[in-house]
């Protein structure tokens, strides 16, 4: 399976990447400064770009089997960003029938944390929860195979392979997850064709 991902030098990015070449997966990055990505191997293209340029995101899904997306947002306010670069990526994998996509937003997207946490989040991510929920809302839209992730707090820690799922809200008492636990969900429900049309919690 030949997948590319948006967003493969970010910290999450990275960690799908990685464990995706290690399960044998061909993997293309396409990243807007390749000296980010800091992963060599023979499986790995790596594409240069910016995912808010139509044309560079749907010229480089051609020819793949699946999309992940871990773009994330520049600062804490307004902005649209995510929304443009998703619909970008929607773009060029209906241009080129490509089905199944992953998305990385956030816990707190549909405003499921409850109490103080909940709160916080809402304070202070609104601007970024809000443009992951319109990009979401493309996906949901559209008639692609997609997946949501909706990890709580990330966290750099090894993978586990251990942490809880739920298609309503987010685990309870969850408050944390590792982003190579993260990957480690994306890498097992693009493999087993799980989830799909599904946006799911994940937390420890």
């Amino acid at each position: 399976m030949k997948i590319i991902v948006f967003g493969a030098a970010g910290r999450t990015g990275k960690q799908f990447v990685q464990q995706a070449l290690d399960m044998g997966y061909i993997v293309t990055a396409f990243v807007r400064t390749p000296s980010k990505l800091g992963i060599i191997h023979e499986n790995l293209k790596v594409v240069q770009g910016d995912a808010l340029n139509q044309e560079s995101v749907v010229k480089a899904i051609s020819s793949h089997d699946a999309v992940i997306s871990c773009l994330g947002g520049q600062g804490l306010g307004p902005t649209t960003e995510l929304e443009e670069m998703t619909a970008n990526i929607v773009a060029g994998m209906k241009q080129h029938n490509v089905e199944r996509v992953l998305y990385v937003a956030s816990a707190g997207i549909y405003k499921e944390i409850s109490g103080i946490v909940g709160w916080l989040a809402q304070r202070f991510l609104k601007n970024v929860l809000a443009d992951h929920r319109h990009a979401v809302n493309l996906l949901e839209q559209s008639e692609l195979a997609w997946t949501i992730a909706r990890p709580m707090g990330l966290i750099d820690k090894p993978v586990t392979g251990q942490y809880r799922i739920t298609q309503e809200g987010v685990p309870k008492r969850g408050r944390q997850i590792a982003r190579a636990d993260v990957a480690h969900f994306l890498l097992y429900a693009l493999s087993k064709q799980e989830y799909i049309k599904e946006s799911i919690g994940l937390a420890y």
